[in-house]
């Protein structure tokens, strides 16, 4: 299967693994591979089987829709995507939203910069220094982090500011408050030098860039510098939307002291495996386009089935809930398992979102080879994980499904602290 994948797919396409893997199977947490061989997923397709492989409600509702019609496109009335659109719409927080649904969280963030720049007809945006929102020609340009971003050729103007990352970086050795001052200080100095930008896209929890996160409040406190020019705010919540944090449902509720954005991008988990994206918007943001458009696939009535069954069964399941009760306290054991060890510089993250940042003993200086073999020696002892980090991708990523229950925490703990012992201890 390797060679058949080599000699037709892009040599850029990335693998896992020495001995790359085929997942033929899943249910619950859990997969197969093509050899029979049974893992506990920690990665979830990344971050994208939000609440459990093979989940019945889901697969009920694909097998129901497609027996009576799969596709019609967004030219005719289309009832799954219109209860679903109101249904985020509801959630969302956002005023008189109006939701446009995507195939993919890049597809999601490349219409998001469409709709900022139209409204505000500016081509400059701000981003966040090691983002990551997308593979298209547009998400690339503002994607901060250089492992992903593969051309400098660019439709927009692109100015990167501090803050996604708090323990790196020129402010790193500030406390939490004069951390958000300084970046404060540092946009608004930012801002006096160019044009009003369209607006600020950032990760609430950067997701390729090894789950960074800035402290609580800090885009609120952005928000107040960027209404002075009236710069729009677009979070995006590809990664960490639908509760994966625990504390919010959303994660820009963390930063919500100047209310919600003005553009919410999420994608990935909400179809649980399923190919949904979308944008939600105010409606002058959302109407301000002035020609025709469509989305072929983006709410298609099967897409669409199975996002309406996973909803519900995370919001009836309390999987929010979930993620903050069990999440927190693997995030204290995985903390506590690597606080002696030299090659780990920090465990960090919220609910089931957690990173944990791998260095050479005794610097401060990125391990790439070690994050690689931890991957490695987690998947022979029956645990998958992800990698990132816009430091030469020397973070772990640990991101299950939202129904982990806590023995399957302890026991991916378990092993993520023997294979740790070895590779960083």
């Amino acid at each position: 299967m390797l060679g058949r994948h080599r000699a037709v797919l892009p040599d850029w396409l990335a693998l896992y693994y020495d001995d790359p893997l085929e997942i033929v199977q899943g249910e619950g947490r859990r997969v197969r591979d093509a050899q029979g061989r049974e893992y506990l997923d920690f990665f979830g397709g990344i971050l994208t089987t939000m609440t459990a492989h093979a989940l019945p409600e889901v697969a009920k509702a694909v097998t129901e829709q497609a027996g009576r019609l799969l596709h019609s496109s967004t030219l005719y009335l289309n009832r799954p995507m219109v209860e679903l659109a109101e249904r985020i719409a509801r959630l969302s927080g956002i005023p008189d939203a109006r939701v446009f649904f995507t195939t993919s969280g890049t597809e999601a963030n490349d219409t998001a910069l469409l709709l900022a720049t139209t409204h505000r007809r500016s081509n400059q945006i701000l981003a966040m220094r090691n983002s990551y929102h997308g593979r298209s020609f547009s998400t690339v340009s503002v994607t901060g982090n250089r492992g992903w971003s593969p051309t400098s050729l660019s439709p927009l103007q692109t100015l990167y500011v501090h803050g996604g990352v708090r323990h790196r970086g020129p402010y790193a050795h500030l406390d939490d408050e004069a951390f958000t001052a300084a970046c404060v200080a540092d946009l608004r100095d930012l801002l006096g030098h160019v044009r009003a930008p369209a607006a600020l896209i950032a990760e609430p929890v950067q997701g390729v860039g090894g789950f960074t996160s800035p402290p609580d409040g800090l885009y609120a406190a952005f928000r107040e510098v960027l209404a002075e020019q009236g710069v729009l705010w677009i979070a995006d919540e590809v990664q960490t939307g639908w509760g994966r944090t625990g504390d919010h449902f959303w994660g820009w509720q963390a930063h919500d002291r100047n209310g919600p954005p003005d553009i919410v991008t999420f994608a990935k988990g909400i179809g649980n495996g399923m190919s949904v994206g979308g944008v939600i918007a105010r409606a002058e943001i959302m109407n301000c386009l002035d020609a025709n458009s469509i989305s072929t696939f983006g709410g298609t009535q099967i897409t669409m089935a199975a996002t309406l069954a996973n909803l519900d069964h995370l919001l009836q399941h309390d999987l929010q809930g979930n993620a903050r009760r069990v999440g927190g306290p693997l995030l204290e054991r995985l903390r506590t398992a690597c606080s002696a060890l030299p090659g780990v510089r920090e465990v960090r993250g919220r609910g089931l979102m957690i990173g944990i940042e791998l260095v050479r003993p005794g610097t401060d200086l990125a391990d790439p080879e070690a994050a690689a073999a931890v991957l490695e020696g987690a998947r022979a002892e029956g645990l998958l994980i992800g990698k990132g980090g816009g430091h030469d991708t020397s973070a772990l990523r640990i991101a299950p499904p939202l129904s982990l229950t806590a023995a399957e925490a302890e026991e991916g703990a378990a092993i993520l602290e023997r294979v740790l012992r070895r590779v960083a201890g």
